[in-house]
Parts: structure tokens; sequence; C-alpha cells
């Protein structure tokens, strides 16, 4: 949370009062530190309308924003005679002066290549560059992502060391490593491979890597046979094995049809601070690379897609016909004329709703969620997905990474009790689940309870000590129960000031999540398999956790009625004898001496209970007839 200075918030409405001076016309504005450093370039299409939206009121920016916003210092422009003139200028600036705030990627667009090592047990990798150094460079390849795999696929399948070991030098010092146990490496370190072996399954991977697994196989039938033949039973049976890896990657690739046309696809999620974007290219209906970049984090998807698209192909020479994108894109028609004049041919932007292309999309996002998920180190790829996906579903400004959850529970508006619980990035926090005793509501009135619960913990809230449990504002509040519920409690948040978004969730005759309530009406998310998923889940959490409470209670009171009744038996020696017994039959069945023996009892409250359960055999002290 950024906290402004009196100085600095005077500082942003002087920004203001400039910014609304400026003329409603396409260009280019340029933000300052108070350094003079750049920070931030963008485009507008009416510099007045956007730039005074960066100094007006902070709730419509997000924490990225309010950050760059109190370090600017002054602010530049530049005119331009249209919106494209701007976006050519914008990109150009960036690339130049690389601003902290912007989208910045590095120019990887470098070709790789197949390093082969000089000497008698060469090494194979991956590179990209070129050096003089006596090695036997094979190239240059325009995906760096496939020639990385298959590199590393080729090592395995012809069990080629890829450690930092040194032929013949480390030979026999220390033991092998895991890649030998796991039959990935052959182990020359010990010994065991002749150099003219070794030799000959490096050159047996370069045919493999130049070739592709069909002229490698055909090749190696034929040499397994031929040593078949002369009875190298032990030669025919190691190439067997790298026939059956090389056939085994090939059932691995099968992934895409051969219809999806040339094109890359593009598809993002949000989480906190952070961004994933994954791309997707494709040529000839296969995926031959892909890309992956954890960004600073930003609330508007649109933005960022219109941004990192700039970004993106500002350092690409290759630019396919169709760019495939997972939501809409801001200023996307100035866009697709800059892509279109970068090409020299006619390039389309296209968000697809349904059907293959919506599916690769689909499977690009989920690689997105995944490299997230592993970037934060917080969740699964899954439970990143299922977040992002309830953060479109419902227009959340951000993702909904803490998540509280109230239900009511009562039978026939007895016991009124409530259930509280909390999801923090898409997994339950137990240590943060609450119970709640209805006080004020009487009777079956879950509108007034849920109001009640509500109020309660957020007057919590406002008197914390730290920004934890009660003290923790949620990202998302999750009512058991449909649009009523919704219209009962957001008038209430407004009134305590709390900008929390509200939404009920509904359940179907079967109760099951069936839809998303809201003050107007209901959104279906049957559709949207991930959030679908989570929003059960903490439904079903959220009821199971206050009918345990409720029962409980009811059980609690059970105890009280049968055993607080009986004379000298308060609710401590009611709570021992159940702890004690377990049931009140178990109680009911105890003699006096068990009785007596319970911590907390003496014998004449033992008496006084034995005989409330057998007022005829009081004074034999006797357990009941069988």
């Amino acid at each position: 949370m950024v906290l402004l200075t009196e100085e600095k918030k005077q500082h942003i409405r002087e920004l203001r009062r400039k910014a609304m001076k400026l003329p409603l016309h396409p260009g280019v504005y340029i933000m300052h530190d108070k350094d003079g450093t750049i920070i931030y370039i963008g485009k507008a299409k009416a510099l007045k309308n956007r730039v005074s939206q960066y100094f007006g009121s902070e709730k419509n920016h997000d924490e990225k924003v309010r950050r760059m916003v109190s370090n600017v210092e002054y602010f530049e422009y530049i005119l331009t005679d249209s919106e494209f003139e701007a976006l050519i200028l914008e990109s150009s600036l960036i690339k130049q002066h690389q601003p902290k705030y912007n989208i910045l990627l590095k120019d990887d667009k470098g070709y790789s290549y197949i390093k082969v090592t000089a000497g008698d047990w060469p090494r194979i990798s991956e590179t990209k560059q070129v050096l003089d150094d006596g090695a036997k460079y094979i190239g240059p390849y325009l995906s760096a992502w496939t020639i990385k795999d298959t590199v590393e696929e080729a090592r395995k399948i012809f069990r080629l060391p890829s450690c930092s070991r040194k032929f013949p030098q480390d030979f026999g010092k220390g033991r092998p490593c895991l890649n030998y146990y796991i039959k990935q490496c052959s182990a020359p370190c010990r010994g065991n491979v002749s150099r003219e072996e070794y030799q000959e399954a490096v050159q047996e991977a370069l045919d493999f890597i130049r070739g592709g697994a069909s002229d490698s196989v055909r090749a190696l039938t034929a040499k397994m046979n031929e040593a078949a033949e002369n009875m190298e039973f032990e030669l025919a049976a190691r190439i067997r094995d790298r026939i059956a890896a090389i056939n085994k990657l090939k059932e691995r690739q099968k992934v895409v049809a051969s219809r999806v046309p040339e094109q890359d696809v593009f598809a993002l999620v949000l989480g906190g601070e952070k961004v994933s974007v994954q791309v997707f290219r494709f040529s000839g209906g296969r995926l031959y690379d892909r890309e992956s970049f954890i960004l600073n984090g930003d609330s508007d998807p649109e933005q960022i897609r219109s941004e990192f698209l700039t970004q993106y192909y500002a350092i690409r020479d290759r630019i396919p016909p169709v760019v495939t994108l997972d939501g809409p894109v801001n200023d996307g028609e100035v866009i697709a004329e800059w892509l279109t004049r970068r090409a020299g041919r006619r390039v389309k932007l296209h968000v697809p709703q349904k059907g293959e292309q919506k599916q690769l999309v689909e499977m690009c996002r989920t690689n997105a969620a995944e490299a997230l998920a592993q970037a934060t180190g917080r969740t699964t790829g899954r439970e990143t997905s299922a977040l992002d996906e309830l953060r479109k579903l419902l227009n959340l400004q951000k993702t909904p990474e803490y998540i509280e959850s109230y239900d009511i529970s009562n039978l026939a508006g007895g016991e009124n009790v409530a259930g509280m619980v909390v999801f923090e990035n898409g997994r339950p926090l137990k240590s943060a689940y609450r119970r709640f005793r209805i006080k004020t509501v009487q009777g079956q009135d879950d509108y007034g309870s849920m109001r009640e619960v509500i109020a309660r913990r957020f007057a919590e809230y406002r008197g914390a000590a730290s920004a934890e449990g009660f003290g923790r504002l949620p990202d998302l509040i999750l009512l058991d129960g449909g649009k009523g519920h919704v219209a009962a409690v957001r008038p209430l948040l407004r009134e305590m000031g709390v900008d929390v978004p509200v939404y009920g969730m509904v359940k179907d005759d079967k109760h099951r999540t069936r839809a998303i309530a809201e003050d107007g009406g209901e959104i279906a998310i049957n559709s949207n398999r991930a959030a679908f998923t989570l929003v059960s889940t903490i439904q079903d959490e959220v009821h199971r956790f206050a009918i345990g409470y409720h029962r409980q209670q009811r059980k609690k009171n059970t105890i009280s009625t049968t055993l607080t009744g009986i004379p000298g038996i308060g609710e401590t020696r009611a709570r021992a004898l159940m702890k004690h017994f377990r049931t009140v039959r178990a109680v009911s069945e105890a003699t006096v001496e068990m009785l007596e023996e319970t911590p907390g009892m003496n014998a004449p409250a033992a008496r006084a209970v034995y005989a409330y359960f057998h007022p005829a055999g009081a004074e034999a002290g006797q357990g009941p007839e069988s």
C-alpha cells in the first residue's frame, strides 16, 4: 500500500491541473521521476483524457499504477498525427529507454545452434553463440525451445552424459550420477563405454536431431537387424532400446492436429503482483516453439495485452498472419495495422469463442497458470487458473487471493450460528476460520443473521492492531445464499466504508452449486470448469463448517438439559462426565463407583447422578438390571 504525504498529494493535484491543459490529440506521454529518469512511456488517442486519469482518484488504480504515480515528478508529451504513429513512437521509445514501469521483454530473438565439442569424447548442447573454439556448430534453428527439448531427449535416448565432467581426465573419479541408475546415461566416467561406442552414440544422436524420429528409427532398425544377423545380440538389444525410446517420444509429440493454421497464440494469467504470459507458436499444423514470461502485475488485462504485443513483435522478425488472443486488447485496430505494416501482409487479431481455436487458447492459458504457480510457489497451476477464471467471471479488478465465505445454520430458528471459512491462493486457510453465535436475531432470519455476522466481522477489522486475521481485508466475500443475501449485506458494507466485492453461491434442487448471485440476478459458472470447482469447494466447506458448529451447540445444549438438571451437577461436571463416558447413555449405565472415579466428581455427586437414572436402585449402588 502506497502512503502519500500531504506534500505529495498536493504535487499530484498540481500534475492533474497540468494534465487537464493537454490537448485532445493523439500522442505519447513520458513520465519522469525526481532524478529526471524516465519511468513510464505510454500512448494516447487523446492526451488530456489519458494523462489526467493517472492523477485522479486512487481507487481507479491498481498498486503498480499507484507506485508509479507516487514517483512522478513531471511529465512530457509528444504530439503525433494519428494513434498509429503514437503506437510506433511509443514502441521505439520504450525499446530505447527501458522504463521501469513498462512491460519489458529481453531481445532473445537470436537463433539457436547445436554445439558438438571437439575431441575424442564430444558433448552435445544447445547454444545461441557461435565461438571460435574448435567445436562444430549445426544450425541456425528458429526455435530455441524445440532445439533445447530435442537435445535433452537425444541425450536421454542415446544415454549421453549431461554433466560437466571432462573425459578422459575424470575417468574413475567419484561415483556416477543419478542418470546412470535411471538408465539415461551410459556413465563413460566409469569406463564402461569404449571411445568408439561413445562416438557412435553421439553420431546417432546427431542423426536423430537432424533427420527426425522417423529417419532415425529406419536407420537404427537396419543397424539392429545387421547386428542380430552377426550374432551381436548385446549391440542389437542396445539399439532396440533406443528405437523404443524414440517411438515413445513420437507418441508424446502427437498433440496438435494438422488443421491448426500458422499463428501465434497468447494467453495471460494474473496473480497478485505478477502476470504470466504464455506464447505458443504454430507452423505447418505443429507447435514449433513456445515462450513463457513472468511480468510485474497489473489489474487491466487489456492494457497488458496491448503493451505486451507491441514489445513482443518489436523484437521479432517473424509475424504470423493470425495472432490469437485469450481476450480483448486495447487499441486492437491500431496494433493490427502496425503488425500488418511490419509483416508486409494482413495480420489478424483473433479472440476465439468456441471450437478448436478456443481449446488451443485454453491449453496455452493452462500453461501460463502453471508457470505462474511455479514462479510464485504459492499455488498449483490448477488453483492459479481457477482464481484467474473467477476474476474474469466476476469482473474483479484483482485476482481474489484471499476469499472469505459465510453460512448461517439453524434448526427452525433455534441454535442460530454462523461459520466463516477462508481460502488463500485457492486453498483452505483453517487457522483463519471463525465461528459466530448469533446474539441479536431471534427466530429464523437468515438475512438478519448474516448482517449481524458481517457487521461484527468488519467492526473487528476497524479495531485490529495488525494486518492478519480480522485485520486483513478480503479480496472477495462469498455468501452461501442467493441475491437476497447479497442485497442484505452490500448496503451494510457501504455504510461501514468497506469496499469488498460480495456475491452469493446458489445451489440447485440437489444441493449442488449452480450459479453465483449478484444484486441483479445470477452468473452461470458451469462452463468455467476451474472456477466452478473452486466455488463448489468453498460452498461445501463453509456449509460443513457452519453445520458442524451448529451440531456441536445442539449436542452441548442436550447435555446441558440432561445432566445439568441433576442436583449438584453444573456445566463443569457435565462436561467432565461427557469427556469421560462419551455419551449420556454410558453415564446412565455407570455404577456409583465408576461415577465417583470421574475427574471433578465426588461421592455425593456420583450418588445424585446414579439416583437420577436409577430411582429404584439408588441405595444399592448397582448398575441397571440386564
